[in-house]
């Protein structure tokens, strides 16, 4: 059985071990992760999701109220988010699945449309902005990621198809996203006033401490692993290591790392971010730069790199580190 959102070949063990039929058709669908003792965990909707299912009933309910929105997600997999729709207003609440410390879980977003001769997406209250520039994004422009704002615009389109409209404009905004942004790390990156609208596969990931256990499972019990801390890691290891066992470990590099030290070959790969920080805490603030993406733009941002992993490098002589950028590129590697 292969997770349709990962690409994960679960072992026959672990798929023996779930005794319940529909719980395993929820990890088959990619609705939800199976785990070695059988149990099956369920992934959340992420904001930029919950989002465009808020907008889809917005524009959907012009024409008629609608109580759920089906949502093609940016993993492929097609979703009926629960959200309510009626005369051009709609809402959808954040579903975060079995992650315990989501933050973010039950937040209300909201979306007001209108008819228009084409498709527009504006954000309001309680959706972060970018208070200064950074490599990627203007002062100012809101917080919402590439992936999310596609998966919104097309579900705006689709709202719009079912509900003869050739075009609308939407207006989302987050109510309490304001307070809840405070709490996040946002502030520390640059985005204030709100939350932010992202989300790479339109999934939240169960990572509770059993799936962390289940996660150190795989990789004490692999010959070859690469270790990756988020989705664009997960991606460029596959394509980088295709004869090694690829592990998504997120935050819990630490237990990772320790459950690797074994392993005939280790590597851990994925955007600078996490696994510098990892390393090195203070790696960004101690050289003057809010965020670690700020300091490998920087003028002198590949030469901290390289430092950076050789001494990381010094302290795990037994771990290859791979450091890659959003395209894939090699930006570090200690082998």
């Amino acid at each position: 059985m292969i997770d349709p959102v990962t690409g994960f070949a679960y072992p026959e063990s672990w798929v023996a071990n779930c005794r319940d039929a529909d719980a395993l058709t929820v990890a088959e669908s990619g609705f939800g992760v199976l785990t070695s003792t059988g149990s099956v965990l369920r992934r959340g909707f992420t904001t930029g999701s919950t989002a465009a299912a808020a907008c889809y009933a917005a524009v959907a309910s012009l024409s008629t109220p609608v109580d759920t929105a089906p949502i093609l997600l940016p993993c492929g997999i097609l979703a009926n988010i629960p959200a309510v729709g009626k005369n051009g207003e709609g809402s959808a609440r954040k579903y975060a699945g079995d992650y315990p410390n989501d933050i973010t879980a039950g937040i209300l977003i909201c979306a007001k449309a209108s008819p228009a001769n084409e498709v527009s997406l504006e954000t309001g209250e309680g959706i972060g902005r970018f208070v200064r520039d950074t490599p990627r994004y203007a002062k100012g422009a809101a917080a919402v990621s590439p992936p999310a704002k596609k998966e919104i615009l097309d579900a705006i389109s689709s709202a719009c198809r079912t509900a003869g409209l050739s075009g609308a404009e939407v207006f989302l905004t987050i109510p309490d996203g304001r307070r809840i942004g405070a709490m996040t790390l946002n502030p520390k990156v640059g985005i204030e006033g709100g939350i932010s609208v992202v989300g790479t596969t339109g999934f939240v990931e169960p990572w509770d401490d059993h799936l962390s256990e289940t996660v150190s499972e795989r990789i004490s019990g692999a010959k070859n692993v690469v270790i990756t801390t988020g989705r664009i890691g997960l991606r460029y290891s596959r394509l980088l290591f295709p004869e090694y066992e690829v592990v998504l470990a997120g935050s819990k590099i630490a237990e990772s790392l320790s459950a690797a030290e074994k392993c005939e070959n280790a590597v851990i790969c994925g955007l600078p971010g996490l696994i510098l920080r990892f390393f090195h805490p203070e790696v960004a603030t101690s050289r003057g730069f809010p965020t670690v993406e700020e300091l490998i733009a920087g003028p002198d941002g590949r030469s901290v790199l390289e430092d950076e992993i050789a001494a990381a490098k010094q302290k795990y002589p037994w771990l290859r580190i791979v450091i890659v950028d959003r395209e894939g590129q090699v930006l570090g590697d200690t082998q």
